[in-house]
């Protein structure tokens, strides 16, 4: 049984997931709006919502913390542009819109952006 057991798999192994959601979190931060599979979108939502509440606080332990786990280049536009303009918000930085489904093989598709 599965019970009080958190997060997808998505059919990969670990390092492979771990790389899988950096990647995601680096574009979005990168491009501020990302197309992706609705369940990757909803897996992803709460980790960058994290890093962007360590990053409202601007101190060295919370940029080597953000900038470990998206890189250094998207931590820096996190502290830089996107974190300041969320300073008065507690939380809730993210929206997941749903699309119609692809059509390859019919998953189902959601842009994830920043509010």
């Amino acid at each position: 049984m599965k019970h009080a057991k958190k997060g997808r798999k998505f059919g990969r192994e670990r390092d492979q997931r771990k790389a899988l959601m950096k990647s995601l979190a680096f574009n979005l931060v990168k491009d501020e709006k990302i197309k992706t599979t609705e369940a990757k979108a909803k897996e992803l939502r709460p980790a960058i919502e994290k890093i962007i509440t360590k990053a409202k606080t601007d101190n060295l332990a919370n940029r080597r913390l953000v900038s470990n786990r998206i890189g250094q280049i998207a931590a820096k536009k996190i502290f830089d542009k996107i974190a300041p303009k969320y300073k008065d918000r507690n939380g809730g930085y993210t929206r997941i819109i749903k699309m119609a489904p692809r059509k390859s093989d019919a998953s189902r598709m959601a842009i994830i952006e920043f509010v």
